[in-house]
């Protein structure tokens, strides 16, 4: 397929793109007919690090055999770098595109702009991280990167999809898999929690904790019991403490309205999975994309992919996101772990005498027995199981109580068996099947297979007397061809070979990546030959086919740039060069700017006059009431293309506006206004400061997740002003989602919603309370659950050329604001007059400026 052709534009289906931690994962997605496959290659950069991923080697073997089957390979990338790694993501790149890779999924800007800059032949993809959502941000993307895909944010309705598919770039969109309750990219929450940023691959998934919903007072409030879909009725009505776990996304029966909206390519989640859950997702996906191709399906074949997505992990599912809704039914509030398929309930247990286990006692130890309680318990199945199944028996009145026992043989629906457990289980009890004996054999099966997928190719042979034999093998997808040639033909002295024996032979194509599915035999009567030579001449066309197959990237020698003397081949120079940056003009001393970060105007009053400088309101909160002149829009993390119409009439030529995305950034510029980008489009790197500046930032408000030093280096480094919250909360998370809904008083108005208003908090397992409110878009941001103080190292980063320092007083009173800018006004005073600021405050944090993220 040609650079600059998408692939649906190709095949009239999107892509289906399948993930893979490892290489057993890798060619679980490969036999499951994935068309391409993202991984990433090492642990350090890229936002699975806890997966097995790939070495150098083992990603060669990789490559090569996934593009024999006509697959292709992704490398993420798609982390926040710091300036001091960018050497060695670079060399990465540079590597694993010298091994194989066809193209690179990316995040951080700085390093987008680097390789476009290095190797503009590179494939480079927007990751999801990146927090693109609109039309006028993948214009951005394509018209400032040149970049081939962007992928959008999961949060994306078909009918945003559809109108962003106008722009003509190849569009990635979430297919299958677990959602992260926060809008990918702008998620603090694991970080700030202990240091696992989900910016750096590390996510701890606080999102599946319990937590719960805190009024004012710190009382729980109830939340109502939530229907759970698929279990008996009597067992309904079941609540949960689950408030940020979403259900798992599953589009398998909507693959014909994405692709008529445009999706370039499907992305099915999970590279953190194991390959049996690889192959039974991507083998549904496959199916059901095959289905549409043909244009034909049957309710036989929807329901076995049903079942397949059932018996891989779930949380159950949902698409809410897909018709533009963010409502409960997407919510797996009453847990986080593997629902599987209800399979049976149980009719009842009977309790085995108990057995005596001896263990220990070798090499003169002390042996020591130990009593272990066993039951019979018999499932009256609705689904069949195997043997081997691993079922889940969870009791209706007490689901913590619930165990695991495996199906001790082969049944249908209808039968009963009798599962040797633990314990005796209630009648009634619920039994899921959560893992597939057959789905772990198949993944064990091509776990570590040279050839796990075989390519289509038709076979022409000749053989005309007196000529030479020859085999030429085509591959149907037209990729490439071979031909191959042997023996001369010569007459047969005993009996004549038949075209029907040529097949045979040439069809033997062994271990060969090659399976024949069409024929033309050119065959002169009375030709005899040693069929031994026949199987050299095929196996030699498959040799040559496998070299033309493999020669696109062979050429490569290792480097992305030819004629690049720092980039020529494998293991012979490391990336050592410093990304290119002009020293940044000398600035003369700028006053250090009190900026506060408030949501009414009487707040904005007490910052004015407890010495703020610098005033900013969100672009809700500035609509509403009469505000002091020259206060600042502070624009949202999210712009889809229905912000447009509340956020874009804040954007004015020649006037500051804080932009939190590259939409806002790209129409600020447009227009001519002075956008200062937001710390939620992370700048951790030199490169990008750079790149935003040339993109038309004036000014940037750093990551709250830098160290001191990174902080105060990037600050050195800028040409624009430079801004840091230095006191109040920090926003960890922003979702579609409402996470006042759990209570299911929703009025489906936020505008009149009354819960809407309250200071309610969520309360996690150690005991912090976060501040969550939702606006008036129906739009749930968590705080973080301790205050930032950074004012105690005012001295250090005004000393650095940090110029700007925020109070972020967004869930501050009047009177708290006035206290919170007194004191960042009293830190400047004494960093100005030589004096130390005052010690942090009692119970707040410094954040990340002494303990850096991972």
């Amino acid at each position: 397929m040609a650079r600059g052709t998408t692939f649906l534009e190709a095949h009239g289906v999107p892509e289906l793109l399948a993930p893979a931690g490892g290489p057993e994962p890798f060619n679980a997605a490969l036999a499951a007919g994935a068309d391409a496959i993202y991984c990433g290659l090492g642990n350090d950069f890229n936002a699975r690090r806890g997966a097995h991923n790939f070495d150098d080697e083992s990603f060669a073997a990789a490559c090569r055999r996934a593009h024999l089957a006509g697959t292709r390979v992704y490398v993420t990338v798609n982390v926040a770098v710091s300036t001091e790694e960018m050497p060695r993501v670079l060399d990465l790149v540079r590597r694993a595109w010298g091994l194989g890779a066809d193209a690179f999924i990316i995040q951080d800007w700085g390093l987008m702009a680097e390789i476009r800059r290095r190797w503009p032949e590179v494939e480079t993809h927007v990751s999801t991280q990146a927090n693109v959502h609109d039309a006028r941000g993948v214009a951005w993307c394509r018209g400032v990167w040149g970049v081939d895909r962007v992928t959008l944010s999961r949060e994306l309705s078909l009918a945003e999809i559809s109108r962003i598919a106008e722009e003509g770039v190849e569009l990635e969109c979430f297919g299958h898999g677990a959602l992260c309750f926060c809008y990918s990219g702008v998620c603090l929450m694991s970080s700030l929690n202990g240091g696992r940023s989900a910016n750096r691959g590390l996510c701890a998934q606080p999102c599946r904790l319990p937590y719960d919903l805190i009024d004012e007072g710190g009382n729980v409030m109830e939340i109502p019991g939530v229907a759970t879909q698929g279990l008996p009725e009597k067992s309904r009505g079941v609540g949960g403490t689950r408030l940020l776990c979403p259900k798992d996304y599953c589009t398998v029966d909507r693959l014909a309205e994405m692709r008529d909206a445009g999706v370039g390519s499907l992305k099915v989640e999970g590279r953190m999975k194991a390959p049996d859950y690889v192959l039974s997702v991507v083998g549904a996906y496959r199916d059901a994309l095959d289905a549409l191709a043909a244009g034909e399906d049957s309710e036989a074949g929807a329901a076995a992919r049903h079942r397949r997505l059932k018996r891989a992990f779930n949380r159950d599912f949902t698409d809410s996101y897909l018709w533009g809704r963010s409502d409960n039914d997407m919510m797996s509030y009453e847990r986080s772990n593997n629902r599987g398929e209800v399979v049976g309930e149980v009719m009842g247990s009977r309790q085995l005498e108990d057995a005596v286990v001896r263990r220990g006692g070798g090499n003169g130890g002390r042996e020591r027995m130990r009593r272990l309680t066993r039951a019979d318990v018999e499932v009256r199945l609705t689904a069949p199981v195997d043997e081997g199944d691993l079922l889940e028996l969870r009791p209706v009145d007490d689901p913590t109580q619930f165990l695991t026992a495996p199906a001790p043989a082969d049944a249908a629906a209808g039968e009963s068996i009798i599962c040797r457990a633990a314990r005796p289980m209630p009648a009634g009890s619920v039994v899921r099947l959560i893992r597939s004996q057959r789905a772990l054999d198949e993944a064990a099966r091509v776990a570590d297979k040279d050839v796990v997928r075989r390519r289509p190719v038709r076979v022409s042979v000749t053989a005309r007397l007196g000529e030479p034999f020859s085999v030429e093998l085509s591959c149907v997808d037209g990729a490439a061809s071979a031909r191959a040639e042997g023996f001369v033909v010569e007459a047969a002295r005993t009996r004549e070979v038949t075209g029907e024996e040529l097949v045979e032979h040439v069809g033997r194509m062994g271990q060969s990546p090659f399976e024949p599915v069409e024929w033309d035999v050119t065959l002169d009567s009375g030709c005899g030959m040693s069929f031994s030579a026949v199987h050299k001449v095929r196996a030699e066309a498959c040799a040559y086919l496998e070299e033309a197959l493999l020669a696109p990237y062979a050429c490569r020698g290792g480097s992305p740039c030819k004629g690049d003397s720092h980039f020529c081949t494998p293991g012979r120079a490391k990336v050592t060069v410093p990304f290119a940056r002009a020293a940044p003009s000398a600035r003369p001393l700028v006053l250090p700017t009190i900026c506060a970060l408030v949501t009414a105007p009487e707040c904005a009053e007490a910052a004015l006059a407890a010495g703020a400088t610098r005033v900013y309101a969100p672009a809700d909160d500035l609509a509403e009431g009469a505000w002091p002149e020259g206060v600042i829009p502070w624009l949202d993390e999210i712009c889809r293309e229905a912000d447009h119409a509340r956020l874009d009439r804040w954007v004015r030529a020649g006037e500051p506006v804080a932009v939190g995305n590259v939409s806002e950034l790209a129409l600020a510029v447009e227009r001519g206004a002075l956008p200062e980008v937001r710390s939620c489009v992370p700048v951790h790197n030199e490169s990008c400061l750079a790149a935003l500046e040339d993109a038309g930032a004036a000014g940037v408000w750093l990551s709250p997740e830098l160290t001191l030093d990174e902080v105060c280096a990037l600050a050195r480094a800028a040409r624009v002003p430079v801004g840091l919250s230095v006191l109040g909360r920090e926003r960890v998370m922003t979702s579609e989602h409402c996470v006042l809904q759990a209570l299911g008083q929703c009025i489906h108005d936020c505008r009149r919603c009354a819960l809407r208003r309250r200071r309610l908090s969520l309360r996690d397992i150690d005991g912090r309370e976060l501040p969550v409110r939702t606006d008036v878009n129906g739009r749930s941001r968590i705080w973080f659950g301790q205050p930032l103080d950074a004012t105690p190292q005012v001295d250090v980063l005004l000393a650095a050329g940090v110029s700007r320092l925020l109070v972020d007083a967004q869930l501050m009173d009047e009177e708290e604001v006035a206290a919170a800018v007194g004191r960042v006004a009293r830190a400047v005073e004494a960093a100005r007059a030589g004096r130390k600021p005052a010690r942090r405050l009692p119970g707040a944090t410094s954040g990340h400026l002494f303990a850096g993220i991972g």
